[in-house]
């Protein structure tokens, strides 16, 4: 099988062409560094996403707070890491850096503040 992908490791943007079969990459063309073969082949085997947006603040100046992912999550997994956030609430004071949801959907991601209310 294969793939076009546009390397996003650098502002370059290499058109990559990869061929597969299943997880196993057979070659990666189009990359102008090592980089891009890289970012190819975790693309191909084990897609992950970082994950940015917010949480709802109960008593705070605003109505919620910017968190995102401590480290990417599973590709497959964001609707469902999107479904945990949506349906929590933190009260304030919300400090930045805290830790909204601990190990989101066994993920080994926390979400965190990246401000404060």
């Amino acid at each position: 099988m294969t793939k076009n992908l546009i390397c996003v490791t650098c502002p370059r943007g290499c058109n990559l062409t990869v061929d597969f079969e299943g997880t196993d990459v057979k070659s990666v063309t189009g990359n102008f560094c090592k980089r891009g073969e890289m970012y190819a082949k975790k693309e191909i085997i084990d897609p992950t996403r970082s994950l940015a947006t917010t949480v709802k603040v109960n008593g705070g100046i605003h109505p919620v707070v910017p968190v995102k992912s401590s480290s990417p999550v599973p590709k497959n997994m964001l609707f469902e890491c999107m479904k945990v956030i949506n349906a929590t609430t933190v009260d304030a004071p919300v400090e930045l850096g805290q830790v909204i949801v601990k190990d989101i959907l066994g993920t080994g991601s926390d979400i965190v503040a990246t401000n404060y209310d």
